[in-house]
């Protein structure tokens, strides 16, 4: 009893050290030790520091101890002095209270519980934690779980699900810290369509304003992200002004996402990264290997524009280039020395202003040459060669010939100090000409720079392989994967895909893929089905339906356009009465297949749509992976197993006994 009130008495008086010891000492359940702790505790929990020396209350007999007596009728019990130590009740009562939980502990918890369920990419568990157990047990969250929270939905794209934590935290009152809003802006950059991004982020600077919330340099770099991720260019060079007025020095980190944002610009993007490299250049900026690659994705995505604003570009950058000089009159100027040993020479009769060029040909100025003959806009004396004419540029090899071809590339990577990595020769692998040569020179020359390819290397060299309908060659680099002891992935197969022209490879590739326990997607049968439609081949076509039923895949837009101009197509062979169509062959095969498509519309539950309509239909909700499967959904997977009966039923390991049969019967 005398334990118990002790305690509570203790705790009531809390807040206020000298009124509970004054309390407990005229009760007689005075305990200096009581006294000594909370005293502690006090001075932890204060903000500001005082002496004890100073307390007005103080035992003068600090170094006694007491011992209960055990008369009964005395309330508490009389204390008095021992020389003996605490009984084992105190000192239970002393751990009891040392080890109560404190809402930071509990807090804590929760957070070290959504971390690990975040590095796992189980974001809905992480959410539950939160909406279910924190709530359950009436623990109001902090920032910190917020702002965990937020971060673990921007990573995955669940964009609307982080704004909805947003605004919930400030329903508890929590004011937004600067790794909360570069978290909503990493949210609007990876947004999974691009207005639903655009449109949170604008929605969030006006927050900000409102609010008064001024944005950190990291701030910034987010909002630069978005916006350009977004494809709202001038919104983020805005953004990048307002860095430059309010005093924020600009690093590399800026200018890499400014490089971004010039990369989701299709048509202008290219012209717009060559000026924004060489803004960096003249603020004495140095680059990085994202930098780097960044240029490279330009060369690859994004195109020159117009010509004439492309030749004002190049006569901008030649300008004010450092090392560039003057024309004089009526003399011979020498321009210093490019990094490559090359000079370039340049007469008085030169016309230095490139936009000056006539508008019908647009001609570059040939008096204007170097030793080195190979164009390079990317140094730091960014020179044009012996290129007379740039209105041919349309592929990705001839954009890369304008920063100095392949060599070029990687010398001023070297100049810079910059070391490639195998995410560099991958994007080189897409950007140089589709020959075997030229790839052959990009592997030696990995094997020369001791790096070591990996799967995406090998299937981009896969892909591009089966671009130039080099199919021999793209199943070679599975050899080429095996002999540096890595496996294929999902995407492999994805995109060996495309080299299945016939319905015995596509048989083989998909028992591979069980083989290695790899679950098809729609992106695969869409590839095959494309090569069935190419080849008019009813029964490939009729197949790769069949499996897309079987596995419960559903179409996405290209399956179903894949199949709608296939069907108009053989349509139209009947209509006019082509040859091919006479044939009693196609004319079964092309019944067979109505049939065998009405019924897959109908499976799908799209039959009778217009395929504007289907593709409406079929189309994904975005944030649907991140929640969970409802009932209704449920039933009507129930509800489509009983419709399947008339339909042939074809499963992946009856594959090859299928093939054998139709060996034997064609024998």
């Amino acid at each position: 009893m005398s334990k118990i009130l002790s305690c509570g008495i203790l705790r009531l008086f809390r807040g206020n050290t000298r009124l509970s010891n004054k309390f407990l000492k005229q009760h007689k359940i005075w305990n200096p030790k009581f006294e000594k702790q909370y005293q502690t505790q006090i001075i932890a929990n204060s903000k500001f520091k005082f002496d004890l020396e100073n307390h007005n209350i103080r035992s003068e007999i600090r170094d006694k101890e007491y011992k209960p007596s055990n008369d009964p009728d005395t309330f508490g019990g009389s204390y008095c002095l021992s020389d003996e130590s605490d009984d084992a009740d105190d000192l239970k009562e002393e751990e009891y209270i040392k080890e109560l939980p404190s809402r930071d502990k509990e807090t804590i918890k929760y957070a070290r519980c959504i971390k690990r369920h975040l590095d796992k990419r189980q974001v809905k568990e992480a959410l539950d934690v939160l909406e279910v157990e924190m709530k359950r047990d009436r623990i109001h969250p902090d920032r910190y779980i917020f702002n965990l929270l937020i971060s673990g939905c921007a990573k995955v794209g669940y964009t609307r699900k982080a704004f909805k934590l947003f605004f919930k935290m400030k329903q508890y009152g929590l004011k937004p810290s600067g790794g909360t809003l570069t978290s909503l802006f990493n949210a609007c950059a990876n947004a999974p369509t691009i207005s639903d991004g655009l449109a949170k982020a604008n929605r969030l600077r006006e927050i900000m304003i409102e609010s008064d919330l001024q944005p950190n340099e990291k701030n910034y770099n987010a909002m630069i992200k978005a916006y350009g991720r977004c494809k709202d260019l001038s919104a983020a060079f805005q953004i990048a002004d307002e860095m430059r007025e309010k005093c924020f020095l600009i690093q590399t980190e800026t200018f890499n996402f400014l490089l971004q944002a010039c990369a989701s610009d299709m048509e202008f993007g290219f012209r717009h990264a060559l000026l924004i490299w060489h803004k960096m250049k003249r603020n004495d900026v140095r680059p990085d290997i994202y930098s780097f690659n960044t240029i490279l994705r330009c060369v690859k995505n994004c195109s020159i524009g117009d010509l004439e604003s492309m030749y004002d570009v190049i006569n901008d950058i030649i300008n004010k280039s450092k090392n560039f000089l003057k024309e004089g009159e009526g003399e011979l100027k020498v321009i210093a020395s490019n990094e490559n040993g090359g000079s370039c020479v340049q007469t008085s009769e030169s016309n230095t202003n490139i936009s000056s060029a006539t508008q019908t040909d647009l001609v570059l100025p040939k008096e204007v040459f170097y030793a080195n003959d190979v164009p390079n806009l990317l140094c730091s004396n960014p020179h044009l060669g012996n290129l007379i004419k740039i209105n041919e540029i349309r592929k990705p090899e001839d954009r890369l010939l304008l920063i100095g071809g392949f060599s070029g590339f990687l010398r001023e990577m070297k100049f810079n100090k910059v070391t490639p990595n195998i995410e560099t020769f991958t994007m080189l692998l897409e950007v140089i000409p589709s020959t075997n040569s030229a790839e052959k020179t990009l592997i030696s020359t990995i094997k020369k720079d001791g790096l070591k390819a990996d799967i995406d290397f090998f299937n981009t060299l896969i892909k591009k392989r089966c671009l130039r309908f080099d199919y021999d060659g793209a199943k070679e680099v599975l050899n080429m994967i095996k002999s540096v002891k890595l496996k294929p992935d999902i995407f492999t197969y994805g995109i060996l895909s495309l080299s299945c022209k016939t319905k015995e490879e596509a048989r083989e590739l998909l028992k591979n893929m069980k083989q290695r326990d790899m679950s098809m997607n729609t992106q695969i049968l869409g590839a095959m089905l494309n090569q069935g439609c190419r080849n008019q081949d009813f029964d490939y076509i009729t197949e790769i339906m069949q499996i897309a039923l079987d596995e419960k895949i559903r179409p996405n837009e290209a399956f179903l356009c894949h199949l709608s101009k296939f069907n108009q197509q053989c349509a139209k062979l009947v209509n006019v009465r082509h040859k091919i169509s006479k044939s009693l062959e196609f004319q079964r095969n092309y019944k067979k297949f109505r049939e065998h498509l009405h019924m897959w519309y109908e499976e799908n539950g799209i039959s009778g749509l217009t395929l504007e309509e289907q593709i409406e239909k079929v189309k994904r909700n975005p944030y649907k992976k991140f929640k969970e499967k409802t009932k209704a959904d449920e039933n009507d997977t129930v509800k489509k197993k009983k419709i399947r009966k008339h339909i042939k039923n074809v499963k992946l390991h009856d594959l090859s006994i299928n093939e054998n049969k139709e060996k034997a019967e064609g024998s």
